[in-house]
């Protein structure tokens, strides 16, 4: 069975810093320095990765990644102020590339932040990747950092390719431990029994991933700013269905009746450590 692991961002890109910096830049020429250290001390969170390259027509300069689950409609703004930050620290021109992994709406994602005060302009420009654009014979062929999002990529939502991605990691000695990443992306696009068949291992395991927490703040972000109490329910579903699967979901015709928000977080807490239905019921 695979050991849970907090796989960030960070450590993903780092497997092939040269291979994704090639990739999002579109440029073959480019060299690999560093992953260097991109904490802000005037901003409360780090920016995702920021790689120093180098290129002979360009000379040294950062690639700032900010990668995102779901893209929020404060990206622009979050990247222009990463951008700035980066340029004064390291005295280096920046490309910044914003990086989305589940796409939520049609609706076009912008590529430029501007605004206007006081007859000024702010402007920032930056590349936007969508992973579900991105064929998932990049990642095989190319970009092997991408293997373990090999479900959300173009043409990767199915069990075939969920398999070929697993029998490649667990060869790889830099993927093998990724595992968790994959599966976690499997269970956006096929049926959590069946993940749980290709991955050999118990699916409680997903909720050790940050994936799997990030999920579920966002999910009471959106819930708390709606007032309303969608947002756990929506986490203790997400929950039930790593979890239990297709039983574990029977149970949330009852868990969305209940009006305790209280009550709610409780039975959401409990699912990490249930060993069976019986004892969320109970709670219920």
């Amino acid at each position: 069975m695979t050991q849970s692991a907090d796989i960030s961002s960070k450590r993903i890109i780092g497997l092939e810093p040269l291979q994704w910096a090639q990739w999002i830049t579109g440029s073959s020429d480019i060299a690999v320095q560093e992953v260097v250290n991109s904490e802000f001390q005037w901003v409360s969170r780090d920016s995702d990765v920021l790689i120093k390259a180098s290129s002979p027509n360009h000379g040294d300069f950062l690639i700032l990644n900010e990668l995102q689950l779901r893209y929020k409609t404060k990206m622009p703004r979050r990247v222009r102020a990463y951008t700035g930050l980066a340029e004064e620290k390291f005295n280096l021109p920046v490309y910044p590339v914003l990086i989305n992994f589940i796409k939520d709406s049609d609706t076009p994602i912008p590529t430029r932040f501007k605004s206007k005060f006081m007859g000024l302009v702010a402007r920032q420009d930056y590349r936007v990747i969508n992973l579900w654009e991105v064929d998932v014979q990049l990642a095989f062929q190319k970009v092997s950092s991408l293997i373990p999002f090999a479900p959300i990529l173009k043409n990767g939502d199915n069990k075939e390719t969920i398999q070929q991605a697993l029998r490649v990691m667990r060869a790889d000695e830099k993927l093998n431990e990724l595992e968790t990443v994959l599966g976690f992306f499997a269970t956006f696009v096929l049926d959590s029994a069946i993940v749980q068949s290709i991955m050999g291992w118990d699916m409680a395991i997903l909720q050790e991933s940050p994936w799997y927490r990030q999920i579920c703040k966002e999910s009471e972000e959106i819930g708390e700013q709606r007032g309303e109490q969608r947002g756990i329910i929506s986490a203790i579903e997400l929950g039930l269905d790593l979890k239990f699967g297709a039983q574990g979901l029977e149970l949330m015709e009852s868990i969305s009746q209940i009006p305790d928000l209280e009550k709610l977080k409780t039975i959401r807490n409990a699912i990490k450590s249930a060993q069976s239905l019986d004892q969320l019921r109970q709670l219920i």
